[in-house]
């Protein structure tokens, strides 16, 4: 999950946005499933009638800006960075799409069948901790055969297609009634187990159940096995002993810290509040007994660490991402902050764990965010639904560049121009190996900003700019 191939080409002056989605409550219907059916269709009737040219990026505060990263994405739900720098795009539809060198490549990554009504689609992709030796790329969708289901299957690469023939199903969940609700997010925890967020379809009761894995948090291994130190291992039978946690809604995406594993769970929420859960072994959210904290308090129910109400402009919480890049751009204040969207509200937030989980505005007018994510060169990216585009929000008074590591057979850094000063080191390891010796490498100006591009028989090896 970190950036490496991925080239970036430089962004326009700061836009401010002319469209403003706050208080458009588009998304009523998807996420929160108040009128199951017509799901992401009715985004798609706004979007056409008002025209999707007027749409530019988000209002970002002073000493930021916002760029287009790629365009021409069509309903997408989720994304995440390879361990090589590349960005996947999950398309409700069932195509896996690949950002690479400054675009939106052609030819889908993968195409899976799949029922894309309502909620349902290809909602979830993650990269297995050993991707650079066994290329294995897992994505959770919505299976039509032998009943409606939502399945987590893992494919094989092959640069940037799969392997024919390759899917393996390693989970299939349980059958579904509605269309709401079905959550979709998988990572890869601090432990190497695969984390798989599920809605609860619709039917709350499930989410208290341990008769089904929906509403849950499940942990499994990544061939599919059970890890007999789940928390409910020994009182679920058979498959529900994937279940970790439980008592969710629709857990749409969550997010784990680099470092420390610390996992935070956005659950979409259904007339009052919207959660950030801290994830913990065996927990209980309390749903549907509570919706945000349980009044009065209940001590079988664990509370979440932030809840804000649909009076405050947002609807769905539907993007989370811990700012901890290998190489910060923000200032050092946001190192440690964790960055939440919301997709009827178009904002962007961050919460504050080191100081009481303190909550404040970060971005505003994004145009239908579903999904952020943090490069490895400390920028913030979101997937903005309503625009189709893939966009990024950068600090402009950063060092360019400085101490990026990237990790793969070819890669390109950008940073802004002039090239004074600045050279490219190499190592084939980031600890425990030879340090860190200078490449020589031509570098050449494309869009106001230097381009150098490395490339390497030994896909192990890293490469940083320094000054």
């Amino acid at each position: 999950m970190k950036n490496g191939n991925q080239s970036i080409p430089l962004p326009p002056p700061n836009e401010g946005s002319t469209f403003g989605w706050s208080g458009q409550r588009f998304w009523d219907n998807s996420l929160r499933g108040l009128k199951p059916g017509r799901g992401w269709i009715l985004l798609t009737a706004f979007l056409t009638w008002s025209g999707c040219a007027s749409i530019s990026g988000a209002t970002v505060p002073g000493g930021f800006r916002d760029f287009l990263v790629a365009g021409g994405v069509s309903a997408p739900t989720s994304m995440e960075f390879a361990p090589d720098g590349r960005l996947f795009i999950c398309q409700q539809n069932g195509q896996l799409r690949v950002v690479k060198n400054m675009g939106l490549l052609s030819t889908p990554f993968l195409s899976v069948t799949t029922d894309s009504s309502n909620e349902r689609g290809l909602l979830g992709v993650a990269f297995d901790p050993g991707f650079a030796t066994n290329r294995f790329v897992y994505v959770y969708y919505t299976a039509t055969t032998p009943a409606i289901h939502n399945r987590v299957s893992r494919f094989t690469a092959n640069g940037d297609v799969t392997v024919a023939g390759s899917e393996l199903a390693i989970a299939d969940l349980n059958n579904l009634s509605a269309g709401n609700h079905n959550g979709g997010a998988i990572h890869f925890g601090r432990d190497e187990k695969l984390y798989i967020a599920t809605g609860e379809n619709g039917v709350s009761s499930n989410a208290q159940s341990l008769a089904n894995r929906l509403g849950k948090i499940l942990r499994i291994n990544s061939d599919g096995s059970i890890p007999t130190d789940n928390p409910f291992y020994s009182t679920a039978t058979g498959l529900n002993r994937s279940i970790w946690a439980r008592g969710l809604r629709n857990p749409y995406t969550f997010a784990i810290q680099p470092g420390t594993g610390r996992m935070f769970i956005n659950d979409v929420g259904e007339d009052t509040w919207e959660e950030i859960n801290e994830g913990v072994a065996g927990a209980n959210y309390g749903w549907p007994n509570c919706e945000g904290r349980c009044l009065p308090a209940n001590p079988a129910f664990r509370d979440p660490i932030h809840q804000y109400s649909h009076g405050s402009g947002g609807c769905d919480i539907t993007g989370g991402a811990f700012y901890n890049p290998m190489a910060a751009q923000f200032p050092a204040v946001y190192r440690g902050n964790y960055f939440f969207a919301d997709a009827c509200g178009g904002f962007i937030r961050r919460l504050d764990p080191s100081n009481g989980n303190a909550v404040s505005n970060f971005a505003s007018s994004v145009s239908g965010p579903v999904d952020l994510k943090v490069g490895a060169e400390g920028r913030l990216y979101y997937l903005a639904r309503g625009s189709g585009e893939v966009r990024a929000i950068e600090y402009t008074n950063a060092p360019p560049a400085l101490g990026i590591t990237r990790q793969g057979s070819s890669v390109t850094i950008l940073w802004p121009a002039p090239s004074a000063g600045y050279g490219l080191q190499s190592a084939s390891a980031l600890s425990g190996g030879p340090g860190w010796s200078p490449v020589a490498s031509p570098m050449v100006v494309t869009n106001g900003q230097n381009r150098v591009t490395m490339t390497s028989s030994n896909t192990s090896r890293f490469f940083r700019l320094v000054k």
